[in-house]
């Protein structure tokens, strides 16, 4: 049994106030026994005013949140997923961009987020990331102390063929960190995080924003952990930040792809 650490936070508009949030949960975690901590999406800043966070948005070199995580790592020896942060690219357009960072500070793997979340919702609100993040392009996978981990951001969920291809690629665990709008929250958040535990015969940890924002927007929370069945070990609920842990068994992986072996039987349909 590995444990993981799941942060859920009420990210502000403040890189410096988030990362020593995040610098502190490390330590808690680690106190804690996991072997490895995961945030939610945009952990470094949230803002919805473009022209305000253009301000504080860096490459990865000048990114002042990830490095005070990867020293905390370092300090802690404790394996850090990052949700994702806003980054700069060499190109300057801007990327949501995942890190997996190793017990020394090192950085992993890197995963650029796929799918864009440019939706109009009933309730009257607006969103464009598309106007700002370039997309990624790649499925990414990385081995580390819960397992082999395979990377997904917030609206990535709704897209099954990534998750096919993890599947395939055999993840133990896959994070799918998320700053969900409470509407799409209540109607599909855990209904499409078991769906895609059950899928690729993975756990799935997802880590979340909740609550109210300095930028207005509100947030569902329910940071989850769900075992390879779609049984949930872990819901933070929607109310308040804070750090929760889970169990990861490989053996209930072996388990449960023995009993279903969905991903060895599946082949490919032609169109």
């Amino acid at each position: 049994m590995v444990r993981a650490a799941l942060l859920q936070m009420t990210t502000g508009i403040d890189p410096a106030a988030n990362a020593a949030t995040i610098v502190s949960a490390v330590a808690e975690a680690r106190a804690g026994g996991a072997a490895m901590m995961f945030t939610p999406e945009m952990s470094g800043m949230l803002d919805r005013m473009r022209s305000r966070a253009k301000d504080s948005i860096r490459t990865e070199g000048e990114d002042t949140v990830l490095a005070a995580v990867r020293e905390a790592a370092a300090r802690e020896g404790l394996w850090v997923h990052l949700g994702s942060l806003a980054i700069e690219r060499e190109d300057g357009l801007w990327a949501n961009r995942a890190f997996v960072i190793d017990d020394t500070g090192a950085i992993r793997a890197r995963y650029d987020k796929i799918h864009m979340f440019d939706v109009d919702l009933a309730t009257g609100e607006s969103w464009r990331e598309s106007n700002a993040y370039a997309a990624g392009d790649r499925v990414v996978t990385v081995e580390t102390p819960v397992g082999r981990l395979g990377l997904a951001i917030c609206y990535d969920i709704r897209f099954p063929v990534l998750f096919e291809a993890l599947g395939n690629a055999r993840c133990d665990v896959i994070a799918i960190p998320a700053a969900f709008t409470v509407p799409t929250g209540k109607a599909h958040w855990h209904l499409m995080q078991r769906a895609r535990a059950v899928e690729a015969s993975a756990y799935v940890l997802c880590p979340a924003q909740v609550g109210s924002h300095e930028d207005g927007r509100e947030t569902y929370g329910h940071s989850l952990a769900v075992d390879p069945w779609g049984e949930v070990l872990l819901d933070m609920g929607g109310e308040a930040p804070g750090l929760g842990y889970a169990e990861i068994d490989p053996a209930r992986i072996a388990e449960v792809r023995a009993q279903l072996p969905s991903l060895a039987n599946r082949r490919a349909i032609a169109t």
